[in-house]
Protein backbone atom coordinates (compact mmCIF):
# COMPACT_ATOMS: atom_id res chain seq x y z
CA UNK A 1 0.00 0.00 0.00
CA UNK A 2 1.12 3.18 -0.68
CA UNK A 3 0.13 7.14 0.57
CA UNK A 4 -2.66 8.35 -1.27
CA UNK A 5 -2.60 11.86 -2.75
CA UNK A 6 -5.15 13.10 -0.59
CA UNK A 7 -3.56 11.98 2.40
CA UNK A 8 -0.63 14.43 1.39
CA UNK A 9 -3.21 16.88 0.38
CA UNK A 10 -4.34 17.04 3.93
CA UNK A 11 -1.08 17.17 5.43
CA UNK A 12 0.04 19.87 3.65
CA UNK A 13 -3.02 21.76 4.33
CA UNK A 14 -2.88 21.09 7.98
CA UNK A 15 0.71 22.57 8.20
CA UNK A 16 0.19 25.25 5.92
CA UNK A 17 1.23 27.32 8.18
CA UNK A 18 5.09 26.46 8.67
CA UNK A 19 7.66 28.22 6.77
CA UNK A 20 9.98 26.24 4.88
CA UNK A 21 7.73 23.05 3.81
CA UNK A 22 8.69 20.80 0.90
CA UNK A 23 7.63 17.32 0.45
CA UNK A 24 10.00 14.87 -1.63
CA UNK A 25 8.89 11.46 -3.15
CA UNK A 26 11.36 8.89 -1.96
CA UNK A 27 10.94 5.06 -2.13
CA UNK A 28 7.25 5.06 -3.28
CA UNK A 29 6.85 7.52 -0.86
CA UNK A 30 7.15 11.19 0.80
CA UNK A 31 9.89 12.76 2.53
CA UNK A 32 8.46 15.56 4.28
CA UNK A 33 11.49 18.46 4.70
CA UNK A 34 11.33 21.83 7.47
CA UNK A 35 13.73 24.18 6.36
CA UNK A 36 15.91 21.81 3.94
CA UNK A 37 16.04 18.87 7.27
CA UNK A 38 14.60 15.70 6.67
CA UNK A 39 12.24 16.15 9.69
CA UNK A 40 9.66 13.12 9.14
CA UNK A 41 8.30 10.60 6.10
CA UNK A 42 4.68 9.94 5.17
CA UNK A 43 4.18 5.95 4.39
CA UNK A 44 1.75 3.94 3.62
CA UNK A 45 -0.88 7.25 4.98
CA UNK A 46 1.16 7.14 8.54
CA UNK A 47 3.29 9.99 9.38
CA UNK A 48 6.45 9.02 10.99
CA UNK A 49 8.60 11.88 12.73
CA UNK A 50 12.01 11.78 13.45
CA UNK A 51 12.33 11.07 17.04
CA UNK A 52 14.05 13.95 19.16
CA UNK A 53 13.67 15.04 22.96
CA UNK A 54 11.71 18.13 22.16
CA UNK A 55 8.93 16.27 20.21
CA UNK A 56 8.89 13.47 22.59
CA UNK A 57 8.06 16.45 25.32
CA UNK A 58 4.97 17.41 23.04
CA UNK A 59 3.65 14.01 23.12
CA UNK A 60 1.30 12.85 25.70
CA UNK A 61 2.16 9.20 24.99
CA UNK A 62 4.69 8.71 21.87
CA UNK A 63 4.10 5.26 19.54
CA UNK A 64 7.15 4.26 17.71
CA UNK A 65 6.51 2.58 14.46
CA UNK A 66 9.46 2.18 11.45
CA UNK A 67 8.40 3.49 7.85
CA UNK A 68 10.47 1.09 5.85
CA UNK A 69 11.85 -2.23 6.56
CA UNK A 70 15.00 -1.29 8.07
CA UNK A 71 14.91 2.07 9.21
CA UNK A 72 15.27 3.84 12.72
CA UNK A 73 12.42 4.11 14.89
CA UNK A 74 10.43 6.98 14.16
CA UNK A 75 7.30 8.63 16.53
CA UNK A 76 4.13 7.38 14.44
CA UNK A 77 1.19 9.29 13.92
CA UNK A 78 -2.14 8.13 12.23
CA UNK A 79 -4.33 10.55 10.18
CA UNK A 80 -6.72 10.87 13.13
CA UNK A 81 -4.19 12.48 15.05
CA UNK A 82 -3.33 15.12 12.43
CA UNK A 83 -6.45 16.89 13.32
CA UNK A 84 -4.85 19.63 16.01
CA UNK A 85 -3.31 21.40 13.25
CA UNK A 86 -1.38 23.80 16.08
CA UNK A 87 -0.19 20.70 17.68
CA UNK A 88 1.02 19.34 14.98
CA UNK A 89 2.79 22.46 13.58
CA UNK A 90 4.28 22.99 17.09
CA UNK A 91 5.99 18.90 17.31
CA UNK A 92 7.00 19.44 13.65
CA UNK A 93 8.51 22.72 13.90
CA UNK A 94 10.28 21.13 17.34
CA UNK A 95 11.43 18.32 16.33
CA UNK A 96 12.91 20.50 12.62
CA UNK A 97 14.97 22.56 15.19
CA UNK A 98 16.03 20.01 17.24
CA UNK A 99 18.08 18.28 14.12
CA UNK A 100 21.36 18.99 12.56
CA UNK A 101 21.72 21.04 9.54
CA UNK A 102 22.14 17.56 6.67
CA UNK A 103 26.14 17.82 5.55
CA UNK A 104 26.26 19.15 2.20
CA UNK A 105 26.61 16.14 -0.37
CA UNK A 106 30.14 16.08 -1.89
CA UNK A 107 30.28 16.02 -5.74
CA UNK A 108 30.37 12.99 -7.67
CA UNK A 109 34.14 12.15 -8.78
CA UNK A 110 34.41 11.95 -12.33
CA UNK A 111 35.25 8.21 -13.31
Amino acid sequence: MSTRAETLDFLLDQIGALPGVRTRRMFGEYCLYLDDKPTAFLCDDQLYVKITEAGGALLARPVRGRPYPGARDHFLLRPDEWEDRQALCELLAATSRALPMPRPRQPRRAR
